[in-house]
């Protein structure tokens, strides 16, 4: 902690004749000591029960105060850091983790008669009043290390300013207090344990709050393995951290220092006279580590897992178990210790990345991301986007929106694109046709339920436009869709008048139903408008995509697809362990079983004349709007594109037994941007490639096929 006392030696004060000599001389010294000494005399004296139940009481709050911990979030492999979360970079470890020689160079620095004093060194007041004199000013103190601890550990308990400006502030009064707690806290603890604690408390400087986190900031080590010049510097820099900080000045004054700290050692007899001059000539050998903080470098670097990191922390936020408020959650986070093993596999992590950067460069207005997930659990395994995870968008392009005059979210951006945020999100087009279809599937309409299909046609929902009588009435992408069609081809083909249709006479509420019972939210006011109540029931245009959604959430309805109907939350940990080591029941996978297996299966069959040419006993129609998909994959796979009104957005969901990947493309800075008709294609290219990748070295797995009763029984055509 900054300002921290030292003792300037563990020899005998002064000559009782020297202080009365000074007495004499000088009142103002006379009154100096008296102000010293009045904590003794105070201790002494100040008998009343009630000041020493209230001491007694403090001083076991004192006791057990546990100070701000780091909270470590890795990859599911265990050993991959994803980041790490503090206010103070702090990690706690036993006194038997430390280097004895750095725990000796602390005793040396800070209170050479530790193991000695009852918790308030009564020579080290005298002496530090007799140096304090003759300097003129306030060269030594008189603070112990229990003392320190006291002080430290008062100021972690505060509950307000003024409750740390008393546990700090220059009067006699705390003093007395501070030293009573000290004796209090011996009473309790043993030297090692107040040893312990403090090494755990201590500021070190560098953003290095207690010994694990001084030995990785300087050295990048643990503090087992610290060295005596090493164990010297650092036992040097809690007087005065930012006076002796090595990295940050010349390093003469640290130099000077870590000198001072070696002499002291000499002087009580931990390190010979040797052994010190060996290392007093040599120069500070620094091995310096930034650590991340909250998905961020501590310098600003973007890093590797970012979009993943905040994704997480915005998930924790959401969680009741870590406190009341996202406030407090945020906060237990930060100060809690955790160690959270979360869902991102590195090695997929590294695939996304590669095929979504690859597929449009991250200096591209149009954001390009791809989430993975896991069927049966909704693990998240990995978040692709083609941007930096970071705040300096100094550098970026311009914005997009023509009526804003400020950089654009590219290549840099803290923006949840991918999900998880408040962000409306993008429209999906025709991928929304799978409500529609798992709606009358649920309803008990076979896959065989047949639909003549023009190039358009009128349906009894209401529109504005005229064209058609007031009567909304789509039309296909192209003439050489329509015919006679059923589920198979209508999805594998994406129909559109086959779905206006199907809505129609299912219900479009039926859909809207089945979207939220699929984990879909409406976040714009326009798709709240539609999705109410008392209006779903005329939404007919919403199988066409025209509401807003998150990659993440719709990623998440193929992946309950792929499980057979088991719907599970979208989940960024798989176990979260607290600094007692115990695992908290925070992480486990969130699933129910939210369709009929034979539901999904028959959806699933319909995707895959989306994605494969030859289906025995199955007619997909003349073509597949995703053929290539299962080109590249080549394994059974299934799945949805979609693109949207003026190639605002395109996307591409697909999936396996094994694996779930949801692609999309949009401009997030402003949606009504196209993203051009050659682009309509790339998010098919890049699912094909991640699963690919993958799921190389995987089995080739087959879906289980639905019922004959639901492809070809039912209510009919």
């Amino acid at each position: 902690m900054p300002g921290l006392s030292a003792h300037e030696s563990d020899q005998p004060g002064p000559p009782a004749e020297g202080v009365y000599a000074l007495l004499r001389t000088s009142l103002l010294a006379g009154l100096a000591i008296a102000a010293l000494l009045f904590p003794l005399a105070a201790m002494a004296g100040l008998s009343a029960k009630a000041g020493f139940d209230t001491i007694d009481t403090l001083s076991v709050e004192v006791a057990e105060t546990d100070p701000p911990l780091t909270s470590y979030v890795y990859a599911a492999d265990g050993e991959t850091l994803v980041s790490l979360f503090y206010d103070e970079f702090r990690r706690h470890v036993a006194l038997d983790e430390v280097a004895p020689v750095m725990q000796q160079a602390m005793v040396a620095a800070e209170d050479a008669r530790f193991y000695d004093h009852n918790g308030v060194d009564y020579r080290g007041i005298v002496r530090a009043f007799v140096a304090n004199n003759n300097s003129g000013g306030v060269e030594q103190g008189a603070s112990t290390i229990t003392m320190q601890y006291v002080r430290g550990a008062l100021q972690l308990n505060a509950d307000s300013i003024d409750d740390v400006i008393a546990a700090t502030e220059q009067t006699a009064e705390r003093k007395i207090r501070e030293a009573r707690l000290a004796m209090a806290v011996e009473e309790q603890l043993t030297k090692d344990e107040i040893l312990e604690r403090y090494l755990n408390q201590a500021y070190f400087g560098h953003n290095a709050y207690g010994i694990f986190a001084a030995a990785q900031v300087y050295f990048s080590k643990h503090p087992s393995d610290l060295n005596l010049q090493e164990s010297a510097m650092l036992a040097g820099l809690v007087q005065a951290p930012s006076a002796y900080d090595p990295i940050t000045s010349d390093q003469t004054q640290a130099l000077a220092r870590r000198n001072w700290v070696l002499d002291r050692m000499v002087d009580i007899d931990y390190l010979s006279h040797g052994d010190a001059s060996e290392v007093r000539g040599l120069p500070i050998e620094l091995n310096v580590s930034d650590p991340p903080n909250a998905c961020i470098g501590v310098e600003g670097t973007p890093t590797e897992f970012g979009f993943f990191c905040d994704y997480f922390r915005r998930w924790w936020r959401q969680q009741d178990a870590f406190g009341a408020t996202p406030a407090d959650r945020e906060r237990e986070l930060r100060q809690g210790g955790y160690t959270i093993i979360t869902t991102l596999d590195p090695k997929i992590q590294e695939i996304a990345n590669e095929h979504v950067v690859e597929a449009k460069s991250k200096n591209s207005k149009l954001a390009h991301g791809a989430v993975v997930m896991e069927p049966g659990t909704g693990r998240i395994k990995a978040l692709g986007l083609n941007r930096t995870f970071s705040y300096d968008q100094s550098e970026n392009g311009p914005h997009s929106n023509p009526s804003f005059d400020r950089k654009g979210n590219y290549p840099n951006t803290v923006n949840p694109v991918l999900g998880g945020g408040e962000t409306g999100g993008y429209q999906a087009g025709s991928t929304f046709k799978v409500f529609t279809l798992l709606a009358a599937l649920d309803a008990g309409y076979p896959l065989n339920y047949d639909i003549h299909s023009p190039n358009r046609v009128a349906t009894s929902f209401v529109s504005s436009t005229t064209a058609c009588g007031g009567r909304w009435c789509p039309k296909n992408g192209s003439p050489e869709m329509a015919g006679n069609r059923d589920m198979w081809s209508g999805f594998g083909m994406s129909v559109n008048t086959y779905f206006a249709q199907l809505i129609d006479r299912v219900g479009a509420d039926k859909a809207v139903e089945m979207a939220e019972r699929m984990g879909l939210k409406w976040r714009s006011e326009g798709d709240a408008y539609y999705a109410s109540e008392e209006r779903r029931a005329g939404w007919g245009p919403f199988t066409l995509g025209v509401s807003d959604v998150q990659p993440i959430e719709m990623t998440n309805v193929f992946n309950t697809l792929a499980a057979e109907g088991k719907y599970c939350e979208p989940m960024p940990a798989m176990r979260v362990i607290d600094p007692e080591g115990q695992e908290l029941d925070v992480a486990a996978p969130r699933c129910h079983q939210e369709l009929d297996e034979d539901v999904a299966r028959a959806a699933t069959d319909a995707g895959r004349c989306v994605t494969e040419s030859e289906r025995k006993g199955v007619d997909c129609g003349p073509w597949g709007t995703s053929r290539v998909v299962g080109e590249l994959v080549d394994r059974p796979v299934a799945g949805k594109s979609g693109t949207t009104d003026d190639n605002r957005a395109s996307w591409f969901l697909g999936y396996t037994p094994q694996l779930t990947v949801g692609g999309f493309m949009a401009d997030p800075d402003y949606i009504f941007n196209s993203v051009g008709e050659s682009n309509t294609g790339v998010s098919k290219d890049t699912v094909g490639k991640i699963l690919r990748d993958a799921l190389k070295g995987e089995p080739k797995l087959d879906f289980t096929p639905p019922s004959k009763e639901i492809q070809t029984e039912g209510k009919g055509g």
